[in-house]
């Protein structure tokens, strides 16, 4: 029973579950809600991200068996597909449950986003619009917390701009340790398509220009610009030796690095976030 219940654990992806989870939280301390939001808030991000990892490891079981993966509690067989799908429903479900709370606005944004997160795992990951679900999912979790508020407030542009392009790097950053793995099960997305390189330009790309949607947002605050100036040191950076020795993993930390940059200036501005 407990080793079960450690496998499914451990099939929830629960780092980036975490982390995506402690965005929610802080975006929704940075547009002030009130403790109780923010607690419903967390507690409906960190299921909706449960359900997502449980449903991606089950819809891959089969391509994990043939990839050799070891890490997978799934394809090892140490939790039954059927359970890891029915478990992902419910917390799907009860991820939405606990938004209904913070109003019908945000539930309606945190189904659209939860919704393009399993159509990614569902169809979306295997074809050229890969990114899409990505740019949706993530560019809503702004408007997810500013929805969730007494007086419902839609976002600035400039903070849904930075969600979706956090999204881009976050879904190159999730692919690139994977990729040949991928390749050889079938799996040929955006990034498998256009190779390591190509993508980690992309995904450069996309954090500078959330840096600076974020910075323009904040009025070119100082920190915004320090913030902005650290982004676009870690992408010359980044760049330039990906495209000499190839995209190694200490890369993909880097990218995780500076997506930390990105969410900082984004948690900083605060109530601009909302106002303008």
């Amino acid at each position: 029973m407990l080793g079960s219940a450690g496998a499914l654990a451990r099939s929830t992806h629960p780092g980036p579950s975490l982390a995506v989870t402690a965005v929610a939280i802080l975006l929704g301390v940075a547009v002030g809600l009130e403790w109780w939001r923010i607690l419903v808030l967390g507690a409906a991000i960190l299921l909706d991200q449960i359900s997502v990892g449980l449903s991606n490891d089950a819809l891959d079981a089969h391509r994990d068996r043939e990839a050799g993966r070891a890490d997978k509690p799934v394809a090892r067989g140490d939790v039954g597909v059927r359970t890891v799908y029915r478990i992902a429903v419910i917390a799907a479900l009860l991820s939405l449950v606990a938004t209904l709370p913070l109003g019908v606005l945000a539930l309606a944004a945190h189904a659209i986003a939860l919704g393009s997160a399993w159509l990614y795992n569902v169809v979306a990951k295997s074809t050229p619009v890969s990114v899409l679900p990505y740019v949706v999912s993530f560019g809503l979790l702004p408007a997810i917390a500013s929805l969730a508020a007494p007086h419902p407030a839609w976002p600035q542009w400039w903070a849904l701009a930075a969600g979706a392009l956090l999204g881009i790097a976050a879904h190159v950053a999730n692919v690139l340790p994977d990729l040949d793995d991928d390749r050889r099960t079938g799996v040929r997305g955006l990034p498998h398509r256009l190779g390591p390189r190509p993508s980690l330009v992309i995904a450069w790309a996309a954090l500078v220009l959330a840096a600076l949607a974020v910075a323009s947002g904040s009025g070119f605050s100082v920190v915004a610009l320090v913030g902005l100036g650290a982004s676009v040191v870690l992408a010359v950076a980044g760049v330039s030796v990906a495209w000499r020795r190839g995209a190694g993993r200490w890369l993909f930390l880097l990218v995780i690095v500076a997506a930390l940059v990105d969410v900082t200036l984004l948690v900083l501005a605060g109530h601009r976030i909302v106002t303008g």
